[in-house]
């Protein structure tokens, strides 16, 4: 698209309806704000999901640091909070957040998440007090870090998403990808550095990067998509919200002591809660149906990428969850201990001990991301859960007291499967999304993540109690009895409730000095130094520890089979590529194709019931039950069906997506093609072949007829005032639509076939630095005149914009201003503040240049000269012309 053209549009839109202070295009952005886009969003992710997960490892310095027993019945759910509360929250509100970031501009919500995630993590801090209010303290402010989180995690996928063209969203999402995941690695391992330091600093880390982040992402950060008014849906999210709260209360909740049971899932309240939350999630369902701006786009769910997706990602992200925990309670609480680490080290050497697993990840994400966009993702995806389903089966079969350089390979694979999954996966479903659902549907699929992430909590902690809960108890009465300590008070101990031992295991803790309370005064010196040491505890629960661990892992290894299944159900093994232009562009084009069409153009038909035959591109028939992307019928001028046609398919670069033979009635259909755009082109012997495009998105089956005519020809030349051009031709009919395209060689010669009798259409020609000019001509049955199209030359006029100093200007706004006094170009200033302006006839323009004070300057723009304008901004604005 010229600067012209897209001059002119930009200044009716500004003649008419101002657009929004932070809604700009691509175009007048430039190229490189995709870049800026990727890298605030990417620090934006980093550090959400490193604070999710950095206070886990900085437990038992927090709760050292605030005077508190989390091991105490009454503060376990401080402890419980504490560690989800963020990740509750965050699943609650992603999709609210990603609405109103598809209502007001998803640029203004996670620039409001930025500064609301760095205000709340000043105020967590700055925690002065102990006791159980600086506990309420922190939970408060980590639930308020966690809505900044929410607006930052729901809004990034789609900022994004709007920011890169198809062909690269793939490798974009990879890196987003990697800092969301990676940073939960991260944060165990800044957590145990910082927390033994001082626990404040594991909150304060983030206050720089998040004013940094804040800063940059108003300046920089900008509305590229389409935003849609819409009401809020608020009773879809009061139901919601109750309705997931419940449930994630329910399972927080449940794996707590209830009494005589180690757990509390027959609880009546975590009862009440799971089948509540249950009945109001199907409420809330129910009302999704009837509104007309849902909070949940169930309809997002007929894609089949965009479900099955979400499906594999809340598997990956169950297995995922539970890992963490697991390996934090084998590590902090007997691995390194029985190694000789005290204690007040274990956190510290968890996180150094599980960077094998971040390295992995961080080596395969962007890999896979960037082909993925060139090869398709269901297969990434499908491999990256066989292979971590297979390092959870290979933690299963290692022993407790593992050799670390079998453990570090395990957790390096199990990374780099991960990493094969999480970019391509979220790619998938992202590029699934219309344009206008982008913020709800990351918010969706966040929701999925996050909720899985409390999910596996709940679940594996459970499945470890139940694995302790079968010989814990008679592994502790024997331990102590042998280690001195009487019967009575050892069956006392072997019988307190599992979750406090597991609990202990995970803070790093050795339980045995806080539950052995009298029993351990009347023991000789040397027996409570042996019960409360580095030894007896971690090798007391190695083997009951086991039990739980191998419930735990085949859990996961389930989940991962599950979401390899799931992923297979995604789109096609490679998806379309296409031209590095916006998703709003494309959207637009589909609208023009629509405009021109017939009004069946965009049918949304029933499944077919019986099988269809395709002919693929490999020549093959294939037997397909599904519902065709593109369907319709191939006829004569006349309106008879042309049977012996065919359609051909094929993408942006020309690929061809696939083919078909066209039936009797003139009838045909394809099937089996991805989201994306397309060329459908119909041809006939004896008849001049026609082309149309076509962008496929959603479940919607899309119609192109064809009228295939006869075959006049229309000969010509192009050229100048001087000599024959080469030029491009372009042909419409009185409608607008493309009939055919042609091409006039070096002399200027070209000849457009397939034109019917009786036509009129307008033959375009268009040669760079030339005002492009149209022809009407009326088809005879003999065409034996010719037509001369004569192109004029253009001008254009390119400098410089500066500040008073010197400097360059970068991203300064050039537009010219013709006689008319509109608009008709607009062009930024590159990284040298240098611009560039092309297009321009023969006329007396004015310069104007705007980023501080604006300054005008007026050109003679004469075509085949050099015409220079270097305008100076600031105080006492300076021109120069030539």
């Amino acid at each position: 698209m010229s600067n012209h053209t897209v001059a002119e549009r930009g200044g009716a839109a500004t003649a008419e309806s101002p657009r929004p202070s932070r809604q700009r295009s691509l175009e007048e952005l430039g190229p490189n704000y995709k870049w800026i886009a990727l890298s605030n969003t990417t620090l934006g992710m980093l550090i959400a999901t490193i604070n999710s997960s950095i206070v886990l490892i900085a437990l038992p310095d927090i709760f050292k640091g605030i005077h508190l027993n989390p091991l105490e019945p009454q503060n376990t759910s401080y402890l419980l909070w504490m560690m989800m509360g963020f990740l509750v929250v965050t699943a609650v509100l992603v999709v609210s957040f990603g609405r109103l970031g598809d209502m007001f501009g998803r640029a203004r919500m996670y620039n409001m998440g930025f500064a609301i995630f760095t205000i709340s993590s000043i105020f967590l801090a700055i925690t002065w007090f102990d006791g159980s209010e600086a506990a309420i303290w922190l939970i408060f402010w980590r639930i308020i870090q966690g809505v900044g989180g929410a607006f930052l995690m729901a809004n990034s996928s789609a900022i994004l998403t709007d920011a890169f063209p198809a062909n690269q969203r793939g490798l974009a999402m990879g890196i987003n990808g990697v800092a969301a995941i990676a940073g939960s690695f991260l944060g165990l391992l800044i957590g145990g550095v910082l927390a033994p330091i001082q626990w404040h600093y594991i909150f304060l880390v983030s206050v720089p990067f998040g004013v940094i982040g804040t800063i940059w992402a108003y300046l920089k950060l900008h509305d590229t998509g389409e935003r849609r008014k819409a009401k809020m849906d608020w009773w879809g999210n009061i139901t919601f919200a109750v309705g997931l709260i419940a449930i994630l209360i329910a399972i927080t909740y449940g794996i707590q002591p209830y009494g005589s049971s180690n757990m509390g899932w027959g609880n009546p309240w975590v009862l009440t809660g799971l089948i509540g939350g249950v009945i109001v999630l199907a409420v809330f369902v129910f009302i999704e149906t009837k509104v007309d701006s849902p909070l949940f786009e169930l309809s997002l769910f007929k894609n089949r990428s965009f479900a099955f997706g979400n499906v594999a990602n809340l598997m990956a992200s169950i297995g995922r969850g539970g890992l963490q925990f697991i390996l934090i309670i084998w590590l902090q609480g007997i691995w390194l201990p029985q190694h000789g680490f005290d204690y007040s080290r274990t956190p510290l050497w968890a996180g150094i001990y599980m960077v094998p697993m971040t390295i992995g990840f961080l080596l395969s994400a962007p890999v896979s991301g960037f082909l993925s966009d060139r090869l398709g993702t269901k297969w990434f995806t499908s491999i990256g859960m066989l292979i971590t389903a297979g390092t959870f089966a290979a933690l299963i079969a290692i022993p407790v007291d593992f050799t670390y350089w079998v453990f570090a390979v395990i957790m390096l694979i199990n990374g780099i499967g991960m990493g094969l999954f999480a970019s391509p996966n979220r790619a998938e479903v992202m590029n699934s999304l219309p344009i206008t659902s982008r913020g709800s549907g990351a918010g969706m699929m966040t929701t999925f993540q996050n909720a899985a992430m409390v999910l596996s909590i709940g679940l594996f902690f459970s499945l470890m109690i139940a694995g302790l809960s079968a010989h814990l108890p008679d592994a502790m009465f024997s331990g102590l009895t042998a280690g001195g300590m009487p019967q009575a008070p050892a069956n006392g101990i072997a019988h307190l409730p599992t979750v406090g031992i597991l609990f202990a295991a995970f803070l790093g803790y050795n339980p045995i000095r806080e539950i052995g309370g009298q029993a351990l005064q009347g023991l000789p010196q040397s027996s409570v130094d042996h019960l409360t040491g580095l030894d007896f505890f971690p090798h007391l629960i190695s083997d009951p520890f086991s039990d739980g661990l191998t419930a735990a892992f085949t859990f996961a290894l389930i989940c991962c089979v599950l979401g390899a299944i799931a992923s297979l159900f995604t789109g096609g093994s490679k998806s379309p590529v296409e031209s590095p232009e916006t998703v709003g562009a494309e959207l637009a084009a589909v609208a023009a194709d629509a405009s021109v069409a017939a009004p069946s153009e965009l049918i949304d038909e029933p499944r077919a019931t019986g099988p269809r035959h395709l002919l693929t591109s490999a020549g093959s028939a294939q037997s397909e039950v599904e519902r065709p992307r593109i369907a319709g019928r191939i006829t004569a001028s006349d309106g008879l069906p042309l049977g012996n046609s065919a359609v051909t398919v094929t993408d942006i670069r020309g690929h061809q997506a696939g083919a078909t033979a066209v039936h009797e009635d003139g009838s045909y259909a394809v099937h089996d093609l991805a989201d994306g755009t397309y060329t459908v082109i119909a041809t006939a012997p004896g008849r001049s072949p026609k082309a149309l495009t076509v962008s496929v998105v959603g479940d919607l089956v899309f119609r192109r007829d064809f009228a295939l005519t006869g075959g006049s020809v229309l000969q010509g030349s192009v050229r100048d005032d001087q000599r024959p051009l080469p030029a491009n031709l372009i042909v419409t009919d009185q409608s607008g639509a493309v009939v055919t395209q042609a091409h006039a060689d070096s002399d200027g010669r070209f000849a457009i076939h397939g034109l019917s009798e009786g036509d009129t259409v307008a033959v375009t020609a268009s040669v760079p630095g030339y005002q492009p000019t149209s022809q009407l001509v009326t088809v005879d049955a003999t065409m034996r005149a010719e037509i001369e199209i004569v192109l004029v030359a253009t001008g254009g006029v390119q400098g410089s914009v500066r500040a008073v100093d010197g400097s360059p200007l970068v991203g300064a706004t050039v537009s010219a201003i013709g006689p008319e006094q509109t608009i008709v170009a607009s062009v930024i200033t590159d990284a040298d503040g240098r611009y560039r302006i092309e297009g321009l006839t023969d006329a007396q323009f004015t310069i104007v240049a705007n980023m501080y004070e604006p300054a005008a300057v007026q050109v003679n723009v004469a075509t085949g000269q050099r015409n220079t304008a270097d305008i100076a901004l600031g105080s006492g604005n300076q021109t120069s012309v030539s």
